[in-house]
């Protein structure tokens, strides 16, 4: 899913906030942002990208997502602090949806004639919330200053000892390669099932039976099966090794492992939170 926001991050200025504990699944990371700095570029990537893109004027279709949105909204209470929630549709094939900090939240009308559930689309916007809540954007940029920190100081030793241009250049090339291969391709792939997870039980809370994430990543399995036009199997190792997401058989495979316990609060809230 898109990420509007990251390249405004890029030149905020930036302050040491520290450890930051994601609510929902208790793990703890780095960010090199404030949440109010985050709501800040959120809002204005929000108003960015309204004025470059078709805003559906689909009236069924923009009361879904803010019935849905509105929902997950509750079930999310004062974990995303200060959040003025915005849901609007855009009028796009595009098979995504997106969620910004402050509670910005894009969904288009592609995604939503691949969900025919509300269930469906409800796990799609809370794993795009989920990102938000869990600031997987300024975890990010978070850990790529602290590689090119720790690069540049690798970079000036290796320079100083050797006083020769093309070893710093092979060892610049080198740990870039790694860091992006050991690194942050596996930390993208975990920020992604981390929202998986979010996602189903934002869903659950708000009464939408979280299963229906599994139904929607199997069709989505299928729709990039029929659209591989280079006939490569479908999660690949080499896929798999290179990919900023997990492979969809995993995926799918981590929500049938997590319904035992997000099924149970489905059932505690279904019919509890009012439309």
């Amino acid at each position: 899913m898109k990420r509007f926001f990251l390249p405004l991050l890029a030149g905020a200025s930036l302050q040491l906030t520290g450890c930051y504990t994601n609510p929902v699944t208790g793990r703890k990371s780095l960010v090199l942002l404030s949440q109010g700095e985050e709501a800040s570029l959120g809002a204005k990537s929000f108003q960015d990208i309204r004025g470059k893109e078709k805003v559906s004027e689909d009236p069924a279709a923009n009361a879904r997502v803010n019935r849905i949105g509105q929902r997950i909204a509750k079930a999310v209470g004062g974990e995303l602090p200060d959040a003025k929630w915005e849901f609007v549709v855009f009028a796009s094939p595009e098979l995504n949806a997106f969620a910004l900090p402050g509670g910005k939240v894009g969904v288009y009308t592609g995604l939503m004639q691949l969900t025919e559930s509300d269930a469906e689309l409800a796990t799609v916007m809370g794993h795009e919330i989920g990102h938000v809540i869990a600031r997987h954007g300024a975890e990010r940029m978070s850990e790529a200053m602290v590689i090119a920190g720790v690069g540049a100081i690798g970079s000036a030793v290796v320079e100083a000892k050797t006083e020769d241009q093309q070893t710093r250049q092979l060892f610049e090339l080198a740990y870039g390669g790694g860091t992006n291969l050991l690194r942050v391709l596996p930390h993208s792939r975990n920020n992604e099932s981390e929202a998986d997870r979010m996602g189903a039980i934002y869903a659950a809370r708000a009464g939408y039976d979280p299963r229906a994430a599994i139904s929607f990543w199997q069709k989505m399995a299928a729709q990039k099966k029929a659209a591989d036009a280079a006939g490569r199997p479908a999660g690949s190792p080499l896929d798999a090794l290179l990919s900023t997401h997990p492979a969809d058989g995993k995926r799918i495979a981590d929500l049938q492992a997590l319904m035992p316990q997000v099924v149970p609060i489905y059932e505690k809230n279904r019919g509890r939170l009012e439309d």
